[in-house]
């Protein structure tokens, strides 16, 4: 029987998350109405704004709604406010908590260029027209979690920074099976970004993605070094279908694809594991802009899309939001992030309104 019945733990987070996340809620409460979908929604705090209170970015009764719950939707963590805190209880070490407790290993960032955005792309039209790339980015391994790690005194007295990039088998197998599964679902094409010429951690990741690239002979598997692929991101964008990539490397990769398509406040991603999963947009806290009623929410709407595809089992309901974002955009709305001479400027909330009313003729 297929449930219907959700549990979304909602962290709305600091600077302007508290704003996307309530357009995004928008979104949700047409789908719950209109499918009769029951969607329980409980709001706990992480981050910055969680450390002012708990002392701590990733409070346990936080951790715990996000256990207990079907999917968790993220707004922005970080801020100048907290640089200067020990980096153990930073906003940002509530992700990685979060990634580490939820088991959550695969990050998707689809890059899709809407045709009414091109003129915002920093790149000629005949370059960006048509992409359609998902990147599929290790979420757990890494230099982000390899130990050792930290800034140490030597006998010199001088301060030396270590990080340590370490992959296990496992850890590789997992993500390339989950690559492999979702190329299956479009072009059948697969490209593997490493650095295998320089770090043996990577070479293993080559070696482990090729052995899994022989149970999916329908997949066409190539490689390419990190520093190549940035630089075709910039000169051919339309070539590529789905990349699998590491983590350090997925993170720089995936900022870089934000830009062809205009704004980075339009990209949305999902943070996949065995049992929960994790959507939030890939722009930042922005508190620079926080509170003004100017930020894009289109990328979060478009993450609460990626959930109902992968968490929700409502594949259909997703697809309307694409669109619902799309008609927008055609209609002309644009936040300040993307806008263009001719073009309806509007805020935040009237950008989710803008959605909210084509998603409800679309759905009906």
């Amino acid at each position: 029987m297929k449930k219907d019945n959700f549990k979304i733990a909602v962290f709305a987070g600091d600077g302007i998350g508290p704003e996307i996340i309530k357009e995004a809620l928008k979104i949700l409460k047409i789908i719950s109405d209109k499918k009769k979908i029951k969607l329980q929604f409980k709001e706990g705090l992480v981050g910055g704004s969680a450390y002012d209170h708990f002392g701590v970015p990733l409070p346990d009764s936080s951790l715990k709604l996000a256990l207990k719950s079907d999917a968790v939707l993220l707004g922005a963590v970080g801020g100048p406010k907290w640089e200067s805190l020990d980096y153990s209880v930073r906003p940002e070490r509530a992700l990685l908590g979060l990634r580490s407790n939820l088991g959550i290993f695969a990050n998707l960032r689809p890059v899709v260029a809407f045709d009414e955005l091109l003129d915002a792309s920093p790149l000629k039209k005949n370059i960006v027209r048509g992409i359609d790339i998902m990147i599929v980015r290790e979420l757990t391994g890494d230099v982000y979690f390899g130990k050792p790690r930290g800034v140490k005194k030597g006998k010199d007295g001088k301060r030396r920074g270590v990080n340590t990039m370490v992959y296990t088998e496992d850890e590789i197998r997992r993500i390339a099976v989950r690559a492999f599964e979702i190329a299956r679902t479009r072009k059948k094409n697969l490209l593997s970004v490493d650095k295998a010429n320089i770090l043996e951690s990577t070479e293993l990741w080559r070696d482990v993605v090729t052995e899994v690239g022989q149970s999916y002979p329908d997949i066409t598997l190539k490689h390419m070094y990190v520093d190549n692929c940035a630089l075709q991101l910039i000169r051919d964008p339309a070539q590529f279908d789905v990349i699998v990539t590491t983590n350090l490397f997925g993170d720089i990769l995936s900022d870089e694809a934000a830009m062809l398509t205009g704004s980075i406040g339009m990209l949305p991603s999902a943070s996949l594991g065995d049992k929960t999963a994790l959507y939030e947009p890939i722009h930042g806290s922005a508190p620079d802009i926080a509170g003004k009623n100017i930020a894009n929410p289109l990328a979060t709407i478009l993450s609460v899309a990626l959930m109902l595809r992968y968490s929700l089992s409502l594949p259909r309901e997703a697809s309307l939001i694409e669109k619902a974002v799309g008609e927008t955009l055609k209609a002309g709305f644009r936040t300040r992030d993307i806008f263009q001479k001719n073009k309806k400027l509007v805020g935040t909330e009237e950008m989710g309104d803008a959605v909210a009313k084509k998603l409800r003729k679309l759905i009906n």
